[in-house]
């Protein structure tokens, strides 16, 4: 079948439509290889960009809970109205849904972006007490639905090798970043006494052990950008000393996120040893790396193995503020060695961590599951 013929559908439930994996990415790639590339997402702009039809689903706004059943209903049947030939889906209420979709003769793709029963180990809104028992529950009710579709897509190969246990069609479609979004020429003299963390804003990422390692930095800020959950955390922080050296950006677009990457001189991601982080690839890693910016990152063994391995980074206790502040101090002391961390990083990217080779992936699978059975 001709790829021009093939209609596609993404739809997520948890995700804006210009979510970078699953738009500037996923349904970007497949528009540029010819595929018909619709999106839905709750209450979306509809709209044509870069060859990918967004549809939204409209839903009054509404908690958590709410989410994961009104909203997913919701996307689940502006998704079917649009009759698609593969559907590919991204959160995991949408299980139950894509269950129907095949159950309806379609093809499916699962895209696991987390370990979710893992993650969910570090739920703050789930009661402690009950966190394995739904952890158990999910997992299983996950591998159930898996082990039916047509492909599983995961974010890395920790993940990868988990759903392969259950479906063969398992495969790692790594989110490293675009080649030439975040390349940054800036002279790194000129670059201020500032670093940088890009991202979601949580206890468990390390925001607060980053916050105080800024008492033992009295001369440094941190761009922080990102959106903040809970509100109480958000609270916490802003109470701490500090707090007087960070600049607060809030959630940004693509185009400023280069722009801070572009005048800090670190990238922080030092997210704290639960189990859903220990064996994840960040995207805010490579990105940082991609920005030719060296990177101070959680002691895991497999970011030690992409940081230290390629010399491009440091890797340091994330629950130990003073062992981050030595990091940045080191950085801040050689410049020349930050520079040149900043360069290997941007080499790695080049060579080996790019979005190039996964998107070649992705497209040969589409094609794959385009062809009359």
């Amino acid at each position: 079948m001709e790829r021009s013929a093939v209609k596609v559908c993404h739809f997520t439930s948890a995700h804006p439509a210009d979510d970078v994996r699953i738009f500037h990415k996923e349904c970007v790639s497949l528009a540029e290889a010819g595929f018909q590339v619709f999106l839905v997402a709750a209450n979306a702009e509809e709209k044509t960009v870069n060859g990918v039809q967004i549809v939204s689903a409209d839903i009054p706004k509404a908690g958590r809970f709410s989410r994961m059943l009104k909203t997913s209903r919701a996307v689940y049947k502006k998704a079917l109205s649009l009759d698609a030939d593969i559907y590919h889906f991204h959160d995991p209420e949408l299980l139950p849904y894509g269950l129907k979709l095949k159950r309806k003769g379609k093809k499916v793709i699962y895209d696991a972006h987390e370990d979710v029963p893992k993650q969910i180990l570090g739920k703050f809104w789930i009661n402690k007490y009950l966190r394995k028992t739904v952890a158990v529950s999910f997992r299983t009710y996950e591998n159930y639905v898996a082990k039916r579709l047509n492909y599983i897509f995961t974010a890395t190969p920790f993940i990868r090798d988990r759903f392969a246990a259950i479906n063969p069609k398992s495969i790692d479609i790594n989110n490293f970043p675009l080649l030439s979004e975040l390349l940054d020429e800036t002279d790194w003299a000129t670059k201020a006494n500032e670093i940088c963390y890009i991202g979601g804003i949580s206890q468990i990422r390390g925001l607060e052990q980053l916050i105080d390692a800024l008492d033992h930095l009295p001369e440094v800020r941190l761009n922080l950008a990102g959106k903040c959950s809970p509100a109480s955390f958000e609270t916490l922080l802003k109470s701490k000393p500090g707090w007087n050296q960070v600049n607060e950006y809030g959630f940004v677009s693509r185009k400023e996120t280069a722009e801070i990457m572009a005048k800090s001189r670190v990238g922080i991601v030092t997210f704290l040893p639960l189990p859903n982080h220990v064996d994840a690839q960040p995207n805010k890693m490579f990105e940082y790396m991609s920005a030719g910016i060296p990177v101070i990152g959680s002691d895991f063994p497999l970011w030690n193995d992409i940081l230290v391995k390629n010399d491009c980074g440091v890797c340091v206790d994330p629950e130990n503020p003073e062992a981050i502040a030595e990091a940045v101090k080191m950085l801040f002391a050689d410049p020349e060695k930050a520079k040149l961390m900043g360069q290997n990083g941007r080499k790695a990217v080049m060579e080996q961590y790019n979005w190039s080779a996964q998107a070649a992936k992705m497209v040969e699978i589409y094609y794959e599951l385009a062809q009359p059975l």
